[in-house]
């Protein structure tokens, strides 16, 4: 059954070129909405990686937080320990490119160093196990000249590697909310008011 196209509340294009500045209204109005909730969201999501059988010796949840507890004790700032807390987030939908997809949802929110960790932390992860796969455990070396190369292989080294421990006192997802929601409640930089484009950016 289609959709009615002028249901209050709803464009009223049926191809994106055909559309007004009302109906960019009504979408901008929504994602304002959408972003408010989306610390709540990216929570469940976590949530989920605590369900089911898992092969590892803790959770994929348990893994984030101990990842992102080691990072709050070794004194990380606020996006970095948040960024830690959702680097394996994609595990569930990107397993086989799990970093980019975490990489893809702090992206608006955090620095481009924290992005670019985040997104390359699984061929420096590599350099941990490749090996025990027939994989290149020293891939990681393309990026050798990169400024951030020492930054990202501490990520790993000091607090995704050793992040897979029953025995490790992890805190707990509640204590990392508070921060989820203040990196998550910046503008983010896609809809930041840009010179060229006065009018960009969500309604207020």
């Amino acid at each position: 059954m289609p959709l009615n196209s002028h249901a209050p509340g709803k464009a009223t294009f049926t191809r994106i070129d055909h559309s007004t500045v009302e109906d960019w209204q009504i979408i901008l109005a929504h994602d304002e909405n959408y972003l408010r909730e989306l610390p709540e969201t990216i929570v469940a999501t976590l949530k989920r990686l605590g369900e089911g059988h898992q092969p590892y010796q803790v959770t994929r949840l348990e893994h984030c937080l101990q990842t992102a507890t080691r990072a709050e004790k070794a004194g990380a700032d606020e996006e970095m320990i948040v960024a830690a807390l959702l680097h394996d987030i994609g595990d569930e939908l990107a397993l086989f490119d799990h970093a980019s997809y975490a990489a893809s949802i702090i992206r608006p929110f955090v620095s481009e160093k924290t992005h670019w960790i985040i997104k390359h932390h699984d061929v420096f992860q590599g350099y941990y196990y490749w090996d025990k796969l027939g994989a290149d455990k020293h891939a990681r070396e393309r990026f050798c000249d990169h400024p951030w190369f020492d930054d990202c292989e501490a990520f790993c080294r000091d607090w995704d590697c050793p992040s897979f421990d029953p025995e490790y006192d992890s805190r707990p997802l509640d204590h990392f909310m508070p921060m989820v929601q203040r990196i998550f409640s910046r503008q983010p930089y896609s809809l930041a008011p840009d010179p060229a484009f006065p009018s960009q950016g969500l309604p207020k």
